[in-house]
């Protein structure tokens, strides 16, 4: 009894949220009848009691028409105090008079306010994906990142592409500036909205402006290049999970890539300074939206006989631990609030993603920026590519995505072809964003994408799939593999293992990693995959290249078995009501 009461006070105190299910919070009455029977005079029976009672409290409050009609009474309400430096007079910030160290100070205050009320265990991928359809607000804090996140981004498009009078020079000035305080924010170690402004850069309405960017300076350009170069997709995220590694909670930026010019240059300016302040770090949470997206889609919650998975959970535990590590290290932020920097943030004007397009296309008309794709494909290698966030296509649930939806910022796609130079940016860690721009997630052959941003939460773009079916990223896919074999079998269940299927493997190299995971020695060439399909299976030839030839309308389960004979080069159907085969060629690619 001792140890219930104990775990029963740390769920309580630790994660109160689970218990707050208004408007008869049965978890909580369930729990406070529990210690009114067994533990009437325990500090546990004082504690939900007490817990019962506020969130009912909390509940009726929020529900009162009177507060409704106070807060639908907006500005007449408010009481403005004049500020003693401005005389009771505003003067609004412009853009460029805005110091590139104010802006990213209040930008990494917005964000620290946000990180650190994340609910770290709404960030799990049954949580995030949306799996438990009937709470709503299951992942508000995790949303609330998101949101800025878009807010970001999309701030970066309009100040470059509202005023179409500009000059290049005088438009690549404004990328400057964002260049610059995005430097500030790699100092102040804020990697979320570091991450925001290199989508909004990278977008295609702004980096398809050929004569804007040829008008930035070098050295500018080539730091936009090693700040892009942090979210490199490349050996799963390797250069960002590294400096969260070595700077997490350290008091400085410290951490340059081999190849960067002008980083180190002000990362050593910054250790010299005596007087430089001390910072946490504020993560870019859609890479462990994703690893833990990838975690819950690949790992089944049970193993044989319905037990719990623990490794699963041990798993999802490691990655929620970094993220409280990293919120406790946030505590060292403190920074002001800035009202005239405020008023700024919220007037600017946020385009949604034609008219942005419409803009980009008068500053500089279709047809002048055509010589610019070749360098768009060539400088997103170091970006953030289509479905640079989480795509959660768990069974049963929606597909939710951390992103700023750049692909939705390209023209219409039926309405001219200038947007096939479709941005690819960097996809998050195993896949992205949770981030962002240019998203398509497919899920079950189906690809679907927001269209209309917004200053609500709806910018995260929860998508729905069609189909269940496992991870799949336009850069790779999660398949399940089994072995149709007796000794493989535990009490009559063959088992499934995941493996990450890449844009270029063929079948022999998928099935010597099939033979690798499930543990057993042999030649791959005597063994054939095959893919589960409603109609039969579709046998592989050994020189396909599985990426591309397999069904993603379906859930992508597939069987290793011994070769037999005629098994190459065919796709092989059975029809259980039929029983017999229709064999067709298979094209290989």
């Amino acid at each position: 009894m001792k140890a219930l009461r104990l775990t029963l006070q740390v769920w309580l105190d630790g994660y109160p949220e689970d218990f707050r299910d208004p408007p008869d919070f049965p978890c909580l009455q369930q729990l406070k009848d529990f210690t009114s029977e067994n533990l009437p005079d325990s500090d546990l029976h004082i504690k939900v009691s007490h817990k019962l009672e506020k969130m009912k409290r909390e509940h009726d409050i929020k529900g009162s028409p009177m507060l409704d009609k106070i807060l639908s009474c907006g500005d007449e309400m408010r009481v403005h105090c004049p500020s003693p430096m401005t005389n009771g007079t505003h003067h609004p910030y412009d853009f460029q008079d805005i110091p590139d160290s104010t802006f990213a100070q209040q930008l990494t205050r917005m964000d620290t306010v946000l990180f650190k009320g994340v609910i770290a265990h709404q960030c799990l991928g049954s949580v995030w994906s949306r799996r438990d359809r009937g709470r709503g607000d299951a992942s508000a804090s995790v949303a609330a990142t998101v949101e800025q996140f878009n807010a970001v981004s999309f701030r970066v498009q309009s100040t470059i592409l509202v005023d179409t009078e500009l000059k290049p020079s005088q438009r690549a000035r404004l990328i400057t500036k964002w260049i610059d305080i995005a430097q500030e924010l790699r100092m102040h170690k804020n990697f979320s909205s570091l991450k925001a402004i290199i989508s909004g850069l990278q977008s295609n309405p702004i980096y398809r402006l050929k004569k804007t960017w040829g008008a930035v300076i070098k050295d500018k350009a080539e730091l936009f290049e090693e700040l892009a170069r942090i979210f490199s997709e490349e050996n799963n995220q390797l250069n960002q999970r590294e400096l969260l590694m070595k700077e997490g909670t350290a008091k400085h930026a410290q951490t340059a890539h081999a190849n960067d010019r002008h980083l180190p240059k002000a990362l050593e300016k910054l250790a010299t300074n005596p007087l430089a302040t001390s910072y946490g770090t504020i993560p870019y949470l859609g890479t462990f939206l994703t690893d833990l997206t990838m975690i819950d889609t690949a790992i089944p919650d049970t193993v044989a006989d319905g037990l719990i998975n623990f490794d699963k959970k041990r798993k999802e535990f490691e990655v929620l631990a970094q993220i409280r590590l990293l919120q406790g290290a946030a505590n060292a932020y403190q920074m002001e609030r800035d009202e005239q920097f405020e008023r700024w943030w919220e007037s600017v004007l946020v385009l949604d993603d034609k008219e942005a397009w419409r803009l980009s296309c008068q500053i500089e008309p279709q047809g002048s920026s055509s010589t610019r794709e070749g360098k768009i494909r060539k400088r997103a290698q170091y970006g953030h590519r289509k479905n640079d966030s989480i795509a959660s296509t768990s069974s049963g649930s929606s597909s939710s995505q951390f992103f700023f939806d750049n692909d939705s910022l390209c023209s219409p796609l039926s309405h001219n072809d200038s947007c096939s130079l479709e941005r690819k940016m960097s996809t998050s860690s195993s896949s992205s964003s949770l981030p962002s721009l240019d998203v398509s997630v497919h899920s079950g052959g189906t690809t679907t994408s927001g269209r209309t941003p917004d200053r609500s939460v709806s910018t995260t773009q929860l998508n729905q799939p069609h189909q269940a079916s496992p991870y799949i990223t336009p850069d790779f896919y999660i398949i399940r593999v089994s072995i149709e074999s007796s000794a493989h079998e535990i009490e009559g269940v063959n088992l499934y293992k995941s493996i990450m299927l890449s844009n270029s493997e063929r079948t022999i190299s998928v099935i010597r990693k099939a033979m690798e995971k499930h543990g057993f020695e042999g030649n791959p060439e005597d063994y054939t995959l095959a893919q589960f399909l409603p109609d039969g299976e579709m046998l592989l030839p050994s020189s396909a290249n599985v990426y591309y030839a397999i069904n993603t309308q379906h859930d992508l389960n597939f069987v290793l078995r011994r070769r037999r004979h005629g098994d190459d080069t065919t796709i092989i159907r059975r029809n259980p009501a039929k029983d017999h085969k229709v064999r067709k060629k298979l094209l290989v690619t």
